[in-house]
Order: C-alpha cells, then structure tokens, then sequence
C-alpha cells in the first residue's frame, strides 16, 4: 500500500510517543505473515501484521490474543519478545503487532554453520520454561488439542486434496493405528524450530511465530525441531540440526521438563511431519484458489515430496527385514526432446536465464527473494520435464489408508522407496535426506 508507512508512522506515535521512521523493510521469512523491520525515536521495531482481517479467517485466535500470549511468556521468564503495541481497527493496517527487535542472528545456516556451544541446552531449557507456564497465565483463546480429532482433520484434508499420495495415507493409517493416550496438558508452542529462534554469541535470544501455539502434548513440540527439514541441512545431529536427541532430552529434563516418552516422541515426529507435508499442499490449494497468489505458495506445494521422502523414510524402519534390503526398481525412462522448434524445457530454461541475468541483479529486499523463489519453481519444472515422474497413485493410497496393503507386501516399500527418490529428487534435490536416503536405500 502506497500509505504505508505514514499509517505505521501513526499507529508508532500513538504506541511509542513522536519520532520519525527509518529503515523500513520487509522481512522475507515468515510462510503465513507479514513481517516488516524499522527504526522510530532511536528503537529498533518489527511489525508482524495480516494485510486484512480475512487472512486470519479460520484461525483459532486473533492477533490480539497471540500478542497477549507472547507477553505472557516474556512475564513468565522465556525468552519471547517485548511486544510493545498492538494494531487497533481504526489505524487501517489489518491485524498484527508491535515488537521491540532483537538484535541476533535468525538465519538457519548461519546458526548451524557455528552455533554456541550452549545452543542445544538452551533449546532444552527453554521449551521446559513454555511447558512451565502457568494454566492460568495462558489466554483463554488458546485453544486445547485433541490429537484424534486433528488426525481426523488431517486424514479429511488429504482427501480434499485427491487422497492419492501413498506415503500420506501410509502415514495417516500408522498414526491412527498408533494413536497415544492424552496426555497432561501444557503450553505447546506449535513452531518450536531452527529458523523460529535467534541466536547470539552466548546462545538462545528469543523465540519467536507463536501463531500456532495451543494447549496439548509436550512431546509434539519435542518432536517438531527434529524433524530433518528443520535441521537445514545437518542431517546427521538429529535434535534442531545441532546435536543428538539424548543430550537434547537431559537436556529439557534437567530445567523441569516431564521425563521424555521415547514411544510418544516418535508418534509426534511422524505425525508431525505428515501435518507439514499436508500443509504444503494447502499452500498449493490456497494458489491454485487464488487466495494467496505468489510464486512462495506455488512452489512451497511442491515440498511435500520432502515430507513423503521422510515418512517412507521413518515408517520403512518397522517394516520386515527382507523389504528393508530389497533392491530397489529402476527409475521411469526420461522423455527424449524433440529436435527442430524449442521443446518445453528449452522455453523454461530461456525464461530462468532472463530472470538470473536480467532481473535478480536490480531486484532488492522481499523482491529479490521473489525472484530466486521464482527461478526454483521453474527449475522444479525442468526436472519434471526431464523425468516425468508421476506422484500420485489413488488405488495404492486407498489401500494404505484402509489397511489392506502394509509394507509387509513384498516389493512394496522399494517401490515406495524409488517414488519417494525421484520425486525429491525432481521437486527438491538439495534437500539433504534425500542424499542420505540413496546411500541407506542403494538408489
């Protein structure tokens, strides 16, 4: 909007007293809010705001109430940030509010690259103080989970969406399958990851996107910052990317953490990464609906096969040994190119050159980071092309779902293995599981 920043230079004068604002600039993570960094009166702000109050339909809870949440946990001792203003109907803005910045380092890689030898402990230590905070403390809006029914949600969402993916309905029958009994209820963050929390020199500094907080089990959010796609890279440290589960446990249960259920923690690392490969697919249906337009959403949908790769992954484990070390079939043939006028790969090829030498050069800030976004979706569509593989099989998926087919069907876990192979390869090849799936699965 063309206003504003004179209607944030409003809603700063009535929060924070005059000044003059400076530095204003988008932030480019954040896959549901706007984020957007500035100066005012000599502070340093951040501003997490919906453009209307639309974008917040089917939320449990409004900003209000996640603002009212984060203060909550900073008065309880963790390390939120200061929220110091909250957006009102009249200031024009949408919904959101104000934070005071903290000055540290948010970015996945940079952390891992060379993180503070105190980091895992304080991952520990500070999930234990979330789980701590007083029932009474906690906004009444924030809602209480009850796993079977987010399960069954979950389960009518794949369906919504073509029920077709094999390795999401494998995954959906064994959590059902698998289904925990309640457990005492705490304040689960709901995002509680490598890219959610900043880091300086003497370790952990905040924590951040609390928009998924809600009441339930401790162990969802023990298990979610395990997840590989989290670990941006550092496969082999299976806790955040930074080291292994049973220091990341003792962790946690040295600063007042209940003991950790290794049965319940594996349950919450399945379904949680079956609830994330589901939610790439919702960022693919809210583009294709043209409720989200950008070129983020498009491509974040062809995430899921990072998901489906880690579930074959994590589910194969239980399957019977003579599957486990069967070979794995050989990959579809790829298409041959036409000779004479340019084929489709060719077209593609021409329109990502333009935007790497032409555009991405002059691009600045959140449009910078569009235009990369945009060269991987064409890149994803390359090697589509080149590989034509397909990745949905509706008949297998029944099956799995119903339970009349188990990995225990010879041939069939190698054959999900080699889908599971080709479609990362082809929507994410970078992503490191993949390289440590062809090395465990000989593919």
């Amino acid at each position: 909007m063309n206003d504003f920043p004179a209607l944030l230079s409003a809603v700063m004068a009535r929060i924070a007293g005059p000044g003059a604002l400076g530095g204003l600039a988008r932030l480019s993570g954040g896959a549901n809010m706007e984020s957007w960094a500035f100066d005012w009166a000599g502070g340093g702000y951040v501003l997490r705001r919906a453009p209307s109050a639309d974008y917040m339909a089917g939320r449990p809870y409004d900003h209000a109430d996640e603002a009212a949440l984060v203060m909550a946990a900073r008065a309880s001792g963790v390390r939120a940030p200061e929220v110091v203003g909250i957006l009102a109907d009249g200031d024009g803005m949408g919904t959101g509010y104000v934070m005071r910045r903290v000055v540290a380092e948010v970015n996945p890689a940079t952390i891992l690259a060379d993180p503070p030898p105190s980091l895992l402990a304080d991952l520990g230590r500070e999930l234990a103080h979330i789980h701590a905070i007083a029932a009474d403390a906690i906004p009444a809006a924030i809602p209480l989970m009850d796993t079977g029914k987010a399960l069954a949600e979950l389960k009518a969402r794949f369906l919504s969406y073509g029920g077709d993916r094999p390795a999401i309905a494998l995954a959906i029958r064994w959590c059902e399958d698998h289904l925990p009994a309640p457990a005492p209820a705490v304040l689960v963050h709901g995002d509680y990851r490598m890219g959610n929390i900043m880091v300086d020199a003497d370790g952990l500094a905040a924590v951040l996107d609390w928009e998924l907080a809600h009441r339930g089990d401790a162990h969802e959010d023990l298990a979610f910052g395990c997840m590989p796609v989290w670990r941006f890279g550092r496969i082999d440290r299976p806790a955040f990317g930074v080291g292994p589960l049973e220091d990341y446990f003792a962790a946690y249960e040295a600063a007042g953490g209940a003991p950790v259920d290794r049965d319940r923690f594996r349950f919450w690392l399945v379904y949680r990464t079956l609830w994330w490969a589901l939610g790439c697919l919702q960022m693919g249906q809210a583009w294709r609906s043209g409720a989200d337009a950008t070129v983020e959403r498009v491509v974040v949908g062809r995430r899921t096969a990072e998901q489906e790769l880690d579930l074959v992954h994590l589910l194969g484990e239980e399957a019977p040994e003579a599957e486990r070390t069967r070979a794995l079939p050989a990959s579809p043939s790829s298409a041959v190119a036409p000779a004479g006028e340019p084929a489709n790969r060719e077209m593609v090829q021409a329109v990502r050159d333009w935007l790497n030498d032409d555009i991405k050069p002059a691009a600045e800030g959140h449009a910078k980071f569009q235009v990369a976004v945009a060269m991987n979706a064409l890149g994803i569509v390359m090697r589509d092309l080149d590989a034509g593989v397909c990745a949905g099989n509706k008949a297998l998926a029944d099956a799995l779902l119903s339970g009349s087919t188990t990995l225990a069907e010879p041939g069939l876990l190698a054959v999900m293995r080699r889908a599971a192979l080709d479609k990362c390869a082809v929507d994410s090849p970078k992503y490191a599981a993949l390289e440590r799936a062809r090395t465990l699965w000989g593919g």
